[in-house]
Formats: C-alpha cells, structure tokens, sequence
C-alpha cells in the first residue's frame, strides 16, 4: 500500500519538481517486480539502475511509475498523466505478469501492452520491452501462449526486448522470497545486469543519433 501511495503521489507533483533539469528521463511502469515488493527502500533493480547510470556517465533521472499488484489495464489508465508529467525519452515497461496470474484474456493483455508502447511512441519516448514466464502450475499451453505474447509483440513493434527479466534469479536458491514470485534483495543485481545491455545498445544509439 504504501508504494502505491509513493507512486500515486509522483504522478501530482510538477513535472520540473521531478526532472529538475537534470537531463533525460527514463520512465519505469512495472509491477511489483519493478517496484520493489519486499525489500527495503532503494534495494530494487530500479534504484540500482539509477546509480548505475550516474556511475557510467548518463544523465537520465529514472523515475519509477511502478507500483505493487499493477495489470496492463491500470498501467494503461496512469500512463497518459505520467508520459504528460515526467516527459521521457524512454519507457520500460516490465507488465503483464499479474495479468498472467489472474488468467485474463492473453489478447486483452497484448492489446494493452501495444497501446502502451503506441502511447509512449506518440510521446516521443523509446520503448523497451521486458518479458515475463509463468510458474508452470498455469499449465503448459498457457504458459507458453503467455510468454509468446511478449514475443511476438515485441517482433511486431520491433523495440527493444528482454525475454524473461528473472531468466537469472528464479532457479537459483535464495534468490525468490518465500512466496516463490517475487525475488530478494540478493537477485536485484542480477536483475539488472540481464537487462543492462538491452538498455545500454538503446542509451548508445540515442546518444549517436542525438
């Protein structure tokens, strides 16, 4: 509840209160996975990303617009208001993985995560596209149709992707918090570095054409 909250008060502060000039803007719109459900404050793969970037020399603010329990419905609700505030460069999304869970219609989801690059694209923001795989008690052709989805999308819109943000952490011991979804502290770092170069060929070619 609290991240919510945290993320619902992002979206009413002025956009120069956020950016506060400091360069480009990379938006973050996940779920809990992203938003950092279990861990303590600044433990997430997003706030690592953060000091990563300040470390090689970018000057993106990352902005985390993710919040706990978030489906491709309600991120397509708040991402309009969020593109209008914070004003990115570039777009994470890293959703669908509630969707999944809760068995809704696998071509509502796709619709939905389409409409979320579409939108960001008209908002003159880079698109990158994280996947997500299903515990397999969702049984095997859902689980694979799922993923699939995430797949073709990606091939269909031809943005950046990264087929399974967990392909490092979710086998390994110690890296998922006991309720087998969500992953540790420990995996964050992880976490980031299968998805560091996906985003760092992205950074480099916006760098190039800028």
């Amino acid at each position: 509840m609290r991240a919510f909250f945290l993320s619902f008060l992002l979206f009413l502060l002025p956009a120069a209160a956020l950016a506060e000039d400091s360069g480009e803007v990379i938006l973050v719109v996940g779920d809990s996975l992203s938003a950092g459900y279990g861990l303590r404050p600044g433990e997430g793969w997003v706030n690592l990303l953060e000091r990563r970037l300040e470390r090689e020399g970018y000057p993106h603010q990352v902005i985390n617009a993710s919040v706990s329990g978030e489906t491709t419905r309600g991120a397509l609700a708040r991402l309009p208001r969020a593109l209008a505030l914070h004003r990115p460069s570039l777009v994470i999304i890293e959703l669908g993985g509630n969707d999944g869970l809760r068995g809704f219609p696998l071509d509502v989801m796709r619709a939905n995560l389409g409409e979320l690059i579409r939108l960001s694209r008209e908002a003159g923001a880079e698109v990158m596209l994280l996947g997500m795989h299903l515990p397999p008690n969702y049984g095997e052709e859902y689980t694979r149709r799922f993923h699939q989805v995430f797949v073709d999308l990606a091939d269909a819109e031809q943005v950046p992707f990264l087929p399974f943000i967990l392909e490092d952490v979710a086998t390994k011991p110690g890296m998922m918090q006991a309720d087998g979804i969500h992953p540790t502290a420990e995996a964050q770092p992880l976490m980031l570095e299968s998805l560091w170069p996906v985003l760092e060929r992205l950074l480099e070619v916006a760098e190039t054409a800028s």
